[in-house]
């Protein structure tokens, strides 16, 4: 399994892209505006979706990706995601009046996007890539996921705060060999990284403290224009466990 980062900011501008990883040339998790630097071949080959949670910057490519490819696709694109997170898409995205309803074009019965829930704890198996849902705590429901294969993992936190299950988790994953980890703000706005339901690095180093495995961790969903000092403040708070920022780009082998 090879999992290419698109995008890993929580914004946009000079260059910064929102969170989308590609895993091999079919898969996403997430798909942020990053996804829109992908040629039209590669946009194509895009069968499966993954989806954490509903907000913006981790779904808005997925309408632009339907209408671009799909006269050019034989099978629908399949859409994962938790009941909660699919019933807002088909309720405020997918519905006629933002964008159109694709689980309905042509038709019913042969569309060019389908839904399929997924649980918490349950695991989606693509063609031996094994893909399962883990707990998130954020403002709207959310979940992060376990990326596997036979030889090692990856986990991807998604958006979250202070999560005791997503470290229960961690600790009892086999040959866990990536963590990437949200840390949107920087300390001083500790404030607001609450009340979002987001992390800031003294936090990230409270939330790392109850790890008891020993993964690569990088630093997703940092902000614009704060990334240098909430990646300052996460060296400090957290140097222990020798934290890296995300990049755009950078690609993980399992």
């Amino acid at each position: 399994m090879r999992i290419r980062v698109l995008g890993c900011s929580g914004g946009i501008g000079g260059g910064l892209r929102t969170t989308s990883m590609l895993v091999d040339e079919d898969v996403l998790i997430d798909a942020g505006t990053g996804v829109g630097d992908l040629t039209l071949e590669s946009l194509a080959k895009i069968d499966h979706i993954f989806v954490s949670h509903s907000h913006l910057d981790h779904v808005t490519s997925i309408p632009f990706l339907v209408d671009t490819v799909c006269w050019m696709r034989a099978s629908p694109i399949v859409v994962y995601g938790i009941k909660e997170t699919l019933d807002i898409l088909r309720a405020h995205l997918f519905n006629w009046k933002i964008w159109p309803d694709f689980t309905q074009i042509p038709d019913g019965d042969h569309p060019f996007m389908v839904y399929r829930e997924i649980r918490v704890g349950e695991t989606v198996e693509i063609r031996g890539r094994r893909f399962t849902p883990i707990p998130a705590n954020h403002t709207v429901p959310a979940v992060g996921y376990v990326l596997e294969t036979a030889k090692a993992a990856l986990i991807y936190s998604g958006d979250t705060s202070v999560n005791d299950a997503l470290w229960k988790v961690v600790n009892r994953t086999p040959n866990l060999k990536y963590l990437i980890i949200e840390t949107a703000f920087s300390n001083k706005e500790r404030d607001i990284a609450t009340a979002s339901k987001h992390l800031c690095p003294d936090m990230l180093a409270e939330e790392l403290e109850k790890m008891r495995v020993s993964p690569e961790v990088f630093i997703t969903h940092l902000k614009p224009g704060e990334g240098a000092l909430t990646m300052k403040e996460v060296g400090k708070a957290a140097g222990r466990w020798r934290p890296r920022m995300l990049e755009n780009n950078q690609e993980f082998s399992l």
